[in-house]
């Protein structure tokens, strides 16, 4: 077994709050470990610089601001849970007569979304390389919620995990475990039966989901009702389907109950409108609907976010619902259920998009051993290749490479395809307005660059927006090219040089005075007076043991939790708001025409968010650092916006 020890000397004189702090994050980590969180493929090596000591990564910034050096990134058993480069996961052991037995279980109660792939093809194509179905894969979201239970001794509970997998939650699974080790309908986050097993209205209630249990032939709940099921099922001998439990034959519905509120946004606030204990409003997505020009005009959330262009209200496709034995049914209005939004994958495109064709070839862990980057499979790789080649086991045949290869590919395309969609809906959301130019004379070159929200449905950017980084990559350069001024460029971690870059923190680099960012900010009360921004607002305690305290009086008295709050910098339906810079006459050069060169970007989680949880490890083997690069790497530019200036104004 394996066992952590704290001294229980020092753990009496931790009288300091980052010391408190310190302790409680080893105790909590080797809780996580004993609790069979670290299994082979959670990774934490390769750190990024934390910037702060006592947990707080605002204190005191390492010097040199660049990847950690010491123990921590050189020696993997500094930290519990470390891997090495070398370390590949663990391949899965055959499943017992009773795991499979438990699976299959598992299936009775909570169908797959491959199950319903069978007669939903179109349904589940878009929905399968969806952020629905990537929301309890994401890296990111697994160790945040991770971080936060560390933090807050466990005290925090499901609350974040269980929006991200219901079913997982309603399984009663670890909310520490890997997602290698989850049963496969609880690694599909909101899969098919989140939605259309849901049997009652129950409002905002930050996720907690009870989703009525039974295998394919109980009932689904959806916008029609069964008419049309009731045909199918009179026609046995042209859909070839059976309705009896263990009878040969395509089973499917026995009935297809209307469950109206699944038509309506208040179905969407279920999850999308997320206040914490002491009633802290962490995302209001529902909340900003409900009051704008949208709402007022009966437009819904499945309007702008289900029909044929993400994020407008654009109509609907029509086409048959279900596919049963090559049979259509009759046609009727489709939705779409890709739901694009800001973030997207950053895992091995074996494990994501879902693929029934993927998840029959290998294991999640087998797939993670595949070298997509080296060639694999392709004929240049392979061709090349020596015969002495080494390859893990599952590799070693080069006709699965070759299959492996072609289930890639395609995966690519999909990637591909939900990236024009990741794109339509920022571009639908967020515009430039014309440069505006306020001074051009000796004293120097000022400029106003209108930001707009192009939507009428809510806020921008809307959801947790307290991790949305929206932000203005602004550049002046002269007719020789030399950059004059710059805004909105990043430190080498990837962070904006904000309050929040370790750099900044560390004198190596300026603070960025002009820096327009849309990412909201926590702010915590400070024991002595005052506020302060903080990565993770979680509660602090002079104990030894933090966790998520009640407030002593009543949040109605001030409205919100006293400990913390959110500064909103998003932007109101249909509103815009003025970015304004100001270079300086002494760097001018005077070599014009000068080149006003200005770009809107959107980076899903900026990367001090990885910084601050990096502590509990990353799944599937990832370390910091390649997280963070592949954060970085998905950065879009939404718009784009120069304008020519001549010096003096001629």
């Amino acid at each position: 077994m394996t066992r952590c020890r704290l001294d229980p000397p020092a753990r009496s004189r931790a009288v300091a709050l980052g010391t408190v702090v310190r302790l409680v994050l080893v105790a909590a980590t080797c809780a996580l470990l004993l609790d069979g969180m670290v299994s082979g493929v959670w990774a934490i090596d390769d750190l990024l610089v934390p910037g702060g000591s006592g947990g707080d990564p605002l204190l005191a910034p390492a010097a040199g601001g660049g990847l950690l050096t010491g123990p921590a990134a050189d020696d993997p058993l500094a930290i519990p849970g470390g891997t090495t480069d070398d370390d590949a996961p663990a391949d899965a052991a055959a499943p017992s007569a009773f795991e499979q037995h438990e699976a299959l279980f598992a299936e009775n109660r909570f169908p797959s979304a491959t199950t319903c792939a069978t007669c939903h093809p179109k349904q589940y194509e878009e929905w399968s390389v969806s952020q629905h179905a990537y929301a309890q894969l994401s890296p990111v979201f697994v160790t945040m919620q991770a971080a936060v239970n560390a933090l807050t001794s466990g005290t925090n509970g499901d609350f974040c995990i269980r929006c991200h997998t219901p079913v997982g939650m309603n399984l009663e699974e670890s909310i520490y475990v890997s997602n290698l080790e989850r049963h496969p309908t609880s690694r599909e986050g909101i899969t098919c039966i989140a939605c259309h097993r849901v049997t009652a209205n129950y409002g905002k209630i930050s996720g907690r989901l009870p989703i009525a249990e039974g295998d394919l032939f109980d009932p689904v709940y959806g916008p029609t009702g069964n008419a049309e099921l009731e045909r199918v099922l009179s026609e046995p001998e042209t859909y070839r389907v059976v309705t009896e439990r263990g009878a040969p034959g395509r089973a499917i519905h026995t009935e297809a109950k209307r469950f109206f509120p699944i038509t309506t946004s208040g179905f969407c606030g279920t999850c999308h409108d997320v206040t914490l204990v002491n009633g802290f409003r962490l995302e209001e997505a529902f909340t900003e609907y409900k009051r704008s020009p949208a709402a007022a005009r009966g437009v819904s959330c499945q309007d702008c976010h289900m029909g044929t262009e993400q994020g407008v209200a654009s109509g609907y496709e029509t086409g048959p619902a279900a596919v049963v034995g090559g049979v259509e049914t009759k046609p009727r209005r489709l939705t779409n259920h890709y739901f694009a939004g800001p973030d997207h994958s950053i895992l091995h495109p074996g494990l994501f998009p879902h693929n029934v064709e993927a998840a029959e070839f290998k294991t999640m862990a087998e797939w993670l051993e595949f070298d997509v980057e080296a060639g694999w499979g392709t004929d240049a790789f392979e061709n090349a290749a020596a015969a002495d080649t080494p390859f893990p086991d599952a590799w070693i045949s080069i006709d699965d490479r070759y299959d492996a290869r072609a289930i890639i590919d395609h995966q690519l395309e999909r990637l591909a395809w939900a990236e024009d969609q990741r794109r339509e809906v920022l571009e639908n959301g967020l515009g430039l307005g014309e440069i505006q130019v306020t001074r051009n004379d000796r004293r120097g070159l000022a400029f106003t660059v209108p930001v707009r929200n192009l939507t009428d449905g809510h806020g921008v950017p809307t959801g947790f927006d307290a991790e949305r980084v929206m932000y203005l990559e602004v550049t002046v350069t002269d007719a020789d090219g030399q950059v004059l001024y710059v805004s909105g460029d990043r430190d080498p971690n990837g962070d904006l040089r904000d309050l929040h870059s370790s750099y900044v923190h560390a004198g190596e680099l300026p603070l960025d005075r002009d820096l327009f960012n849309l990412q909201s900010k926590f702010l915590v009360r400070l024991n002595r007076g005052g506020e302060r921004e903080q990565i993770l607002p979680i509660n602090t305690s002079i104990g030894a043991q933090p966790f998520v305290r009640p407030e002593s009086l009543p949040t109605t008295i001030y409205g919100r939790p006293r400990v913390a709050r959110k500064h909103k910098k998003t932007i109101d339906p249909l509103s815009s708001r003025d970015a304004d810079y100001a270079v300086d006459g002494d760097r001018l050069t005077g070599r014009g025409p000068y080149t006003i060169a200005v770009a809107l970007k959107a980076q899903m989680v900026p990367v001090n968010l990885i910084t601050a949880i990096q502590f509990v490890g990353f799944d599937y083997g990832l370390s910091p650092r390649q997280v963070a690069d592949a954060v970085v790497a998905g950065t879009m530019t939404i718009a784009e916006a120069t304008k020519t200036v001549y010096p003096g104004g001629h």
